[in-house]
Formats: structure tokens, C-alpha cells, sequence
């Protein structure tokens, strides 16, 4: 099969890779550097665009959905609520989605480091469209193409930074945990300085702003670029150049059916959300129909690739559900939350800013836990279920403060919930990334990783059509349910743990 989306590796034409750039480091150079913070100087370069990145990201996300459903007058674009959640979950799915567009680019055109570039260049210009044209041409322009940047970058960002180290190298995993702590600044930052500027002056100003910061890490990172080593722009697996036309002609043709679909009334903006749905959930299913099927897969690793489905399927219940800060807890933190402080009120977007806090404080707690308990620390699936479970109970702390009227739940009482939040993520998003690269087979090894992010795609784009169930005035059904399907799926997976494990073959 030759797909875009889909590809079976195979060996690299001679001589396609990218030649090292002149004055590229060499290992030993790399191995030396302890410019930042013990670590190689080229890593600040991609610290400070990844965290630039998260700043205009979140911060544009912080204000989007209210932008939406916010009145004329008030200077919003006065959508109804539930086509605006639909609106803000199908943006999210698609940026998960795009990752696969993003890494099929860098494996087989450009090379990671290219596409990490032209990506962030691609957002700005995003960000740029949602400052300054008007109205829906402004959203419509704006999120396709932050869409498809934050793809990119996102698929492109850890390969460049694990380029940075030997595979030997003592300091990679120290050098990703700051990497990681660039990325919860810029998202802690982003909504903070976002609302405020939306607050004060307007969306138009905030939507500036996210621009702003994106051109500072893009300006960052244009002057740092060529310190990358030779490997950050090596092509691993080149396309042929007698298959550029059928490439050609498959992306004109989707971008042609995706236009008549829209001019004809089948995807419309109150169902965005379900179009994405059903993109991610065709785009996983060859996905893992190609893997299994695949004659280049041991026993040992077809197993393997069983196992990761009941993870997949805890994880899209576990995004679509957190996801929904972005939807539901908006609309809460709008119309239930009491964000006076001293007499001042809080911008909503501000709520945004609280999980980062939490993620920047537990992350190396988590870390520090696991290392010491060891051999003796709970298996992936027993995470994942806990993981679910946890989620579960966020939803259903909820229920207290359900049925009040404006201003009627406390900060401290969100605060509280969000902690439970990132509780649960910390159990699972970075545990699935790592297991994932331990089940992959190894001719399969950027799919399964692009298959674990169409689990964080489809439950994005869930969480976003499950927000347009939501109901102010009747919130106990919507919270009571979603909570106890999410904790019965981690149980679910808790009572399963010895055949999931018996299917994963020695990885724990």
C-alpha cells in the first residue's frame, strides 16, 4: 500500500539522505556541550520555539471557544454553544490528526528539522489571520492553519531534540524533562497573558499577542538552527521522485473532496466535531489493520500490537474527557465559577493556567516514584486504568456544585478538580508515549507512535462533540455519566491487566 498516511518502510535510496550542514557539530561537540544547563546549547533553541509554540497554542485556545459563543457586542462572534464546542473539539482532533501529515513530511520529503521550521512559520501565519481578518474568514483561515503547524511541529519537535544526544548519552532523559518543562511554560503563560490582554482590549488583541509570541520563538530558532546536528535533517526514508505525482494528485484530490463535501452542506460547522470523529477512527483502523496484516512483523510483535488496543481505547476514553477544559470546564468557568479575587474578576481564560502549574510541580514527583519504586512500580495497563478511573472522579467532583446558579462555585473548589486532572494524565500521557515505542514493531516504530496520538485525536474531537450535550441548567446526568464511563473503562482495563499483559510479550 502506498497512502500518505500509511507507509511500510523501506530502505533509503542511495544517497538521498540530507548532507550534514556546514559547521554542523560533530558527536563529540554535542557530547561536550553543557551550555544550558548541562545540556547541549542547541537544545535551547528548540526549548525556546516549542515553548513559544505552547504560549501562542494555549493561549490562542484559551480564548477561542469564548470568542465564539461570546455576543456581537461583546465582541465575540455570538455562535451558539453547542456549534462553537463542536468548533473548538474539531480543532483539537485535527491538530493530533495533522501529526501524522507532519511526520509522513519529515520521513519521506523533508527531514524533521525542515518541517519543525516551515511548521512554526505555518503558525504564525495562523495566529497572524485570527488578528486580523475578520469573522468567520478569520477562524476558518486561522485554524486550518494553526492546525496543520502545531501538527507538524508537534511530530517534529521530540525527533529533533533526541537528535541532540548519543543514544548512550546520560544526560537525554534530564535534557527532555527540560524540554518538557518548556512546553507547561508556555502553556501556564499563554492563557494567563492572553486573557488579559482580551480582557483589557479584545479577542483581536489576545489572537496578536499569540502571534507575537510565536514570531519570538520562530526568530529564536532561525538563528539557532544551524547549530542542529547533521541528523536533524536527514530524510529516513525518501519518496521516490517517480512517485511524486501520484503524492501530488492524492493531495489534490482530498483538498478537492474536502471542498465539494463543505459546499454541499455535508460538513457543516455543528458537525465538524463528528467529521474528525470519523476521519481519526478510519485513519486507526488502517492504521492497525496495516501493522497486523503486515508480513514484516515477527509473532512476537503482532502480539505486541494486540496488546497496545486496549490501551488505545483507555486512552481516547481518558482525552475525551480531559479535553473538555477546553469545551465544557469554559463554559463552567464562565457561568458557574466565582473568579472574583479582591474585588477583581478573573479573566476565564485564567483557568487554563492552573494544570500547567500542577504538571510543572507533580511531573517530578511522578518521576521520582516510579525510579524509586523500580521493578516494583504498577505495569503500563494497571497505569492507564488508574489513569481512566482518576478522570472518572474528576467529572464526578463535579456534582456537588452542580445545579448552582452564576458565581455559585468556589476557585479553590476547580483548583481542587484540576489537581485530580493532572493526577490522572500524569498516570497515562507520558507513560503512553514511552510504552508505545516499547511495543512498536521495529519496521512500524513512527506509526505506532503516530497511532497513539490518533488516540489523543479521537478523544479531542469526542470531547468536543459530547461538550454540545452539555446542559447548564441540568448538569448532574452529564457529569454523573461521563464520570462513571470513564472510571468503568479503567476497570475494565484493571480486570484485564493479565491478558493485556500476557498479549505485550515481557513489556511491562
Amino acid at each position: 500500500m502506498d497512502d500518505p498516511r500509511i507507509q511500510e518502510p523501506v530502505g533509503p535510496e542511495p544517497g538521498a539522505a540530507t548532507a550534514p550542514a556546514p559547521g554542523t557539530p560533530s558527536h563529540d561537540t554535542r557530547d561536550h556541550d553543557t551550555r544550558f544547563f548541562g545540556q547541549p546549547w542547541a537544545l535551547a533553541h528548540v526549548f525556546g520555539v516549542e515553548m513559544w509554540e505552547r504560549f501562542s497554542f494555549y493561549g490562542m485556545q484559551g480564548i477561542l471557544l469564548i470568542y465564539l459563543y461570546f455576543s456581537v457586542a461583546d465582541g465575540g462572534l455570538g455562535v451558539d454553544q453547542t456549534i462553537a464546542a463542536s468548533i473548538v473539539g474539531a480543532y483539537g482532533g485535527a491538530v493530533y490528526l495533522s501529526t501524522i501529515l507532519g511526520a509522513w513530511i519529515a520521513d519521506r520529503l523533508l527531514g524533521a528539522e525542515r518541517v519543525l521550521f516551515l511548521s512554526a512559520i505555518v503558525i504564525m501565519a495562523g495566529h497572524i489571520a485570527l488578528a486580523l481578518l475578520p469573522g468567520f474568514i478569520g477562524v476558518g483561515v486561522g485554524l486550518v492553519l494553526v492546525a496543520i503547524g502545531s501538527g507538524g511541529l508537534k511530530a517534529t519537535a521530540t525527533s529533533v531534540v533526541g537528535t541532540l544526544y548519543r543514544p548512550e548519552d546520560p544526560r537525554r532523559d534530564a535534557g527532555f524533562s527540560l524540554f518538557y518543562l518548556g512546553i507547561n511554560l508556555g502553556a501556564f503563560a499563554g492563557p494567563l497573558l492572553t486573557g488579559l490582554l482580551q480582557d483589557r482590549l479584545g479577542f483581536h488583541w489576545g489572537f496578536g499577542l499569540a502571534a507575537v509570541g510565536m514570531a519570538a520563538g520562530l526568530l529564536q530558532y532561525s538563528f539557532g538552527r544551524r547549530g542542529l546536528p547533521a541528523e536533524a535533517g536527514v530524510i529516513p526514508n525518501p519518496l521516490p521522485r517517480s512517485r511524486y505525482p501520484l503524492m501530488i494528485g492524492i493531495a489534490v484530490g482530498a483538498l478537492a473532496l474536502i471542498v465539494v463535501l463543505v459546499l454541499v452542506g455535508v460538513i457543516r460547522a455543528d458537525n465538524l466535531a463528528l467529521v474528525v470523529i470519523v476521519a481519526v477512527i478510519a485513519a486507526a483502523v488502517a492504521y492497525f489493520a496495516v501493522i497486523l496484516s503486515s508480513r514484516r512483523i515477527t509473532t512476537v510483535e503482532r502480539s505486541r500490537v494486540w496488546g497496545f488496543l486496549p490501551l488505545f481505547l483507555t486512552s481516547v476514553a481518558f482525552w475525551s474527557l480531559y479535553q473538555q477544559q477546553f469545551t465544557v470546564l469554559t463554559f463552567y468557568s464562565d457561568q458557574r465559577l466565582d473568579r472574583n479575587l479582591f474585588g477583581w474578576e478573573m479573566p476565564v481564560p485564567w483557568v487554563q493556567s492552573i494544570n500547567p502549574v500542577f504538571i510543572i510541580v507533580l511531573s517530578g514527583v511522578f518521576a521520582w516514584v516510579w525510579t524509586k519504586l523500580g521493578e516494583r512500580q504498577p505495569s503500563t495497563p494497571v497505569k492507564f486504568g488508574l489513569g481512566a478511573i482518576v478522570m472518572g472522579a474528576a467529572f464526578l467532583l463535579f456534582l456537588p456544585f452542580s445545579g448552582g446558579g452564576a458565581n455559585s462555585t468556589p476557585l479553590l473548589a476547580i483548583i481542587g478538580i484540576l489537581l485530580v486532572f493532572t493526577i490522572a494524565e500524569l498516570l497515562l500521557s507520558p507513560v503512553g508515549l514511552s510504552v508505545t515505542t516499547k511495543l512498536a514493531p521495529e519496521r512500524f516504530h513512527t506509526q505506532m507512535v503516530a497511532l497513539f496520538f490518533l488516540s489523543v485525536s479521537l478523544g479531542t474531537a469526542v470531547a468536543g462533540q459530547l461538550a454540545t450535550l452539555y446542559d447548564p441548567e441540568n448538569e448532574v446526568p452529564y457529569f454523573a455519566t461521563l464520570g462513571l464511563i470513564a472510571a468503568g473503562v479503567g476497570v475494565a482495563l484493571l480486570v484485564a491487566v493479565k491478558p493485556v499483559l500476557a498479549l505485550m510479550k515481557g513489556v511491562r
